[in-house]
């Protein structure tokens, strides 16, 4: 009997135990945010009046720390400046990750805007520089068929020439022929005569 007892007191606890453990996995999944607010005390301790209680996010200007406490002055506000202690784990050298995100956000939106003009300017651009395009093209065609038309022309004008100098040279011989043959008549009519 002292062995069941035994055995009852030991199993008992590391069931309920391994029953425990498996119980935490059941879980949810939850983050701890950086946003919160602190009191700005007159001095450094909890026992002094609470001046302000400050959201996070809000720069301030450390003059002294002490105890685990800061002086601080708080940088922007719209009681104008105000000096008070706030306790220094709450106060971080970065900006808080909620004010971060929400510059990121705006940021990147920021840049979305800009990238659709760009966009935009682009497109505009490149349809602007197509019609442009074409009307080269097109303006490439008539220079095209005009540099063919005036080599055609050219070719017309240069037979022409051709042509007219070999008649005037036909001309030249025909008429030497002609003025040959008439002084040969008439150098024969003399000889004759004679």
């Amino acid at each position: 009997m002292a062995i069941i007892t035994r055995f009852c007191i030991l199993i008992i606890p590391v069931t309920l135990g391994l029953f425990l453990l498996c119980q935490t996995s059941w879980a949810a999944k939850a983050y701890i945010t950086d946003s919160f607010r602190i009191s700005l005390r007159r001095g450094p301790s909890i026992e002094n009046k609470i001046l302000r209680f400050v959201p996070s996010g809000l720069p301030v200007e450390i003059y002294e720390s002490q105890d685990g406490w800061s002086r601080v002055r708080l940088l922007e506000g719209e009681q104008g400046i105000l000096e008070g202690w706030a306790l220094s784990r709450y106060l971080i050298n970065r900006m808080p990750w909620e004010d971060q995100a929400r510059s990121l956000r705006d940021e990147n939106a920021r840049l979305k805007e800009k990238l659709a003009r760009i966009d935009q300017e682009w497109e505009e651009k490149v349809s602007r520089e197509h019609g442009q395009g074409k009307q080269l093209k097109t303006e490439y065609e008539i220079a095209r068929k005009n540099a063919q038309r005036l080599a055609e022309e050219n070719e017309v004008l240069k037979s022409s020439k051709r042509n007219k100098w070999f008649a005037t040279g036909a001309l030249v011989l025909l008429s030497g022929w002609v003025i040959g043959l008439m002084a040969g008549k008439n150098q024969r009519k003399r000889n004759l005569s004679y």
